[in-house]
């Protein structure tokens, strides 16, 4: 069977005289349409179909014109020359700490075909580069868990239990920010299928209750939902504590047997540290929730069973740390964690693969070799890196060297899609030497490079696709070739290592399929149920069986039973409440402690509406924007906003107008449109529109919609220093020109 494995799922190939056509997989029960658009972008006008070099760049401007130049063909082998010569220039002259490898993204689903892999074996390879660490999507989270309950925690879903558990307990949830079935549509090394809806609907036709709190009702699934204002979901949490506390419903010796700071936690929440009780009153005028509709769900809680689930977007904040703080607490302080199917989930339904029982299917990547350069980044700090090069800045309880960035190289994936505050992006962009990209479409980190190379899109080769999280491997056929003149990352990369003098240690003198058995074998290894490779290649799947119940480790059940015989890795071995790093005076730390407030305290207040930007329905982040189903969403050629019909009209606008939202950081042209579903005093703008910055009527636009236009870039704390788009707020304003036409070409 021919298939074609990708973020969205898999498909199986169907050949005809019309050319090839992609269909669900059979074994797939919920299967995405949106992976059938990679056919859609083979000859789409955004892609990049030879070398483009940038003008300004090529006469010397030092990248005074980068994202507002023009771009030249070169040849393949032009092109690979200026990539090797300005490469070795900045090494021998910079050093290798001048090169940041910025290779962050979905740019495959494919364990080969990894651009991420690809490019960093090969800056390795060259000496080494400064690279990043965490993720936009959970670097809060991933660098405050340790510190309350161990590093083993770290990653996202390892404290969830499993849905079978869940269905079989049937405990009420409480879901802050909702669980978006779009979002458990994808994971990143790809699936076989897709199972979150069908637990979901097994766990209401169980009787099972959900509630979840959100500004948006479309965040619920299933069961009630509950309007809440955006940023103030740690101050509902301990306001559901205070009423445990006061209501002498907190086991004080059981929660001392497997938590430490329970006094000082204690005395945080009924105000005898700071002189504010964190009260449902108190809460209720930040929220929007009754105090009475607090102490009923804190009420739920405490009789049990429970479990408390937190979307990811909850933690991309300023203080972004304190809902998952909070959460804890509130698990801890109801006595329902490490119960079976309770205590607290972070992410049910954030991917495919989280809460999912069944063997994770974890074997080797495409070897990227040791990087000898040790200075890093955490990923959401690139524009402070490349404006204070050689500053400082505080992270994890440390400082932290801010490196002198000379070269930028970049695969597979859209920084100018996942940053923030792209407008600043776009000005701290101009200051390196020299920004090389690899890319399939004129995405708008192509369009501020200085040399562009084509990339080969996932459907134009061959790989093996397996997530670690997941049971399934795949391999994924080659559905097309690509056109002439585009070649895969691998191919243009072995190109330059050949000038610079090691192409035979980046490919060991292995043709595709002969790295892609290597790889099969190592999961043979691991795993020496699959089939062997010939067998796995006319099959084109395998997977591992799904484990017997009693077999699926439920996370702190163990560890609640006897902590003593099974102690976490904190310094304890218990739950840290309050760790020491996290009672700091210092309010930009993550734990509220005496600073609890909404995120966007430190926002323009006067603004009206506070902006949402949850993932799209139509698309992965900026991916397939060009395909059918992201084409047909727009409006007029914009992206739709959505608003609550009051707000719409306090701005004196209809739904279905042109319309700008904007704040000090800039403005986005978008269509807007009402919906009762939002609570007012809301906007969502989904991302991944492609920023395109224009001036009109002296007045700069993003013509693209990109709610990351918008969003601050600072770090969520001192302590993380993840990404803090959460809590922006925005006006809406009439826009009164004409919509200016989409210029496929380079995107501009």
């Amino acid at each position: 069977m021919e298939l074609f494995a990708s973020h969205f799922g898999t498909y199986e190939i169907a050949r005809g005289p019309d050319g090839p056509a992609l269909a669900p997989f059979r074994h797939d029960p919920d299967p995405s349409p949106l992976g059938a658009g990679f056919l859609a972008l083979a000859d789409h006008p955004t892609r990049v179909m030879q070398p483009m070099a940038r003008k300004g760049w090529l006469a010397g401007d030092g990248g005074a014109r980068r994202g507002d130049d023009t771009f030249v063909p070169v040849t393949m082998d032009r092109a690979c020359d200026l990539a090797a010569a300005e490469l070795d220039r900045v090494r021998k002259a910079h050093g290798n700490r001048a090169i940041f490898g910025g290779s962050y993204g979905w740019g495959s689903a494919g364990r080969f075909h990894h651009p991420q892999s690809q490019l960093k074996r090969f800056l390795n390879l060259a000496g080494g580069f400064v690279s990043a660490r965490n993720t936009y999507s959970y670097g809060t989270a991933k660098v405050l868990l340790p510190h309350l309950v161990g590093p083993e925690f770290s990653d996202p879903g390892t404290f969830n239990p499993s849905w079978d558990r869940i269905v079989e307990n049937r405990p009420f949830i409480l879901s802050f920010g909702g669980m978006r079935l779009a979002n458990a549509q994808v994971e990143a090394g790809g699936t076989g299928a897709h199972r979150t809806r069908g637990w979901i609907d097994r766990f209401a036709e169980a009787g099972g209750e959900m509630l979840t709190l959100s500004p948006d009702g479309r965040d619920a699934p299933t069961g009630r939902h509950l309007p809440i204002a955006a940023g103030t979901d740690a101050c509902a949490m301990l306001a559901m504590a205070y009423v445990l506390l006061s209501e002498n419903r907190v086991d004080e010796a059981a929660v001392k047997r497997i938590a430490t700071g329970f006094d000082e936690t204690r005395a945080l929440i009924l105000g005898l540290s700071d002189g504010q009780p964190k009260s449902p009153d108190w809460a209720a005028a930040l929220t929007g929730i009754p105090a009475s509709e607090l102490t009923r769900i804190a009420r739920k809680l405490s009789d049990g069973p429970a479990l408390i689930n937190l979307s990811w977007s909850l933690q991309r904040a300023v203080a972004g740390e304190q809902p998952y703080w909070a959460a804890l607490v509130l698990a801890v302080l109801s006595g329902q964690i490490g119960r079976p199917g309770c205590g607290i989930a972070c992410g049910l339904s954030a991917v495919s693969s989280v809460g999912n029982p069944l063997r994770r299917l974890r074997g080797p990547a495409f070897d990227q070799g040791r990087n000898p350069v040790a200075e890093y980044i955490p990923v959401a700090r690139i524009a402070e890196m490349l404006e204070r090069p050689g500053e400082t800045i505080a992270y994890n309880g440390a400082p932290l060297t801010l490196p002198d960035i000379r070269l930028i190289w970049w695969a597979g994936g859209n920084p100018f899609h996942h940053h923030q505050d792209l407008n600043r992006l776009a000005r701290a962009w101009r200051r390196p030497e020299t920004v090389i990209v690899q890319e399939s479409v004129w995405t708008a980190t192509a369009r501020h490079a200085d040399l562009v190379f084509p990339s080969a899109l996932p459907t134009e080769r061959d790989d093996i696709a397996a997530a670690s999280r997941d049971n399934w491997i795949l391999r994924s056929t080659k559905v097309m070739e690509p056109p002439s003149g585009v070649e895969t990352d691998y191919a243009v990369l072995s190109r330059i290592a050949d000038r610079l003098g090691f192409a035979d240690a980046f490919h060991e003198g292995l043709t595709e399929t002969e790295w892609l058995a290597r790889l099969y074998e190592g999961y043979r290894a691991a795993y020496p149920e699959l089939p062997g490779w010939p067998e796995f290649c006319a099959t084109g799947y395998a997977r591992l069986a799904d484990p017997e119940p009693q077999d699926v480790t439920q996370p702190l059940e163990a560890f609640r039973a006897d902590p003593a015989a099974n102690p976490l890795s904190t310094p304890s071995g218990r739950i840290a409440l309050l760790p020491d790093l996290l009672r700091a005076e210092d309010h930009r730390l993550g734990a509220p402690l005496s600073h609890v407030r909404a995120s966007d305290a430190e926002e323009d207040t006067a603004l009206p509406l506070r902006l949402l930007s949850p993932q799209p329905e139509t698309r992965l982040h900026s991916q397939l924007d060009g395909a059918p189903l992201a084409t047909k969403a727009r409006r007029h050629g914009c992206e739709v906003a959505r608003a609550h019909p009051d707000d719409i009209a306090k701005a004196g606008l209809t739904s279905g107008a042109p319309a700008l939202l904007g704040n000090a950081r800039g403005s986005v042209l978008v269509v807007i449109e009402a919906d009762t579903a939002l609570a007012p005093g809301h906007v969502v703008l989904p991302t991944g529109g492609w920023y395109r910055p224009a001036t009109i009527d002296g007045e700069r636009i993003d013509l693209g919609g990109n709610p990351n236009t918008l969003t601050r870039d600072t770090g969520s704390s001192e302590l993380s220093q993840g990404a803090s788009a959460g809590g922006a707020r925005v006006r809406l304003n009439a826009f009164r020109g004409t919509i200016p036409a989409r210029n496929p070409g380079t995107g501009r």
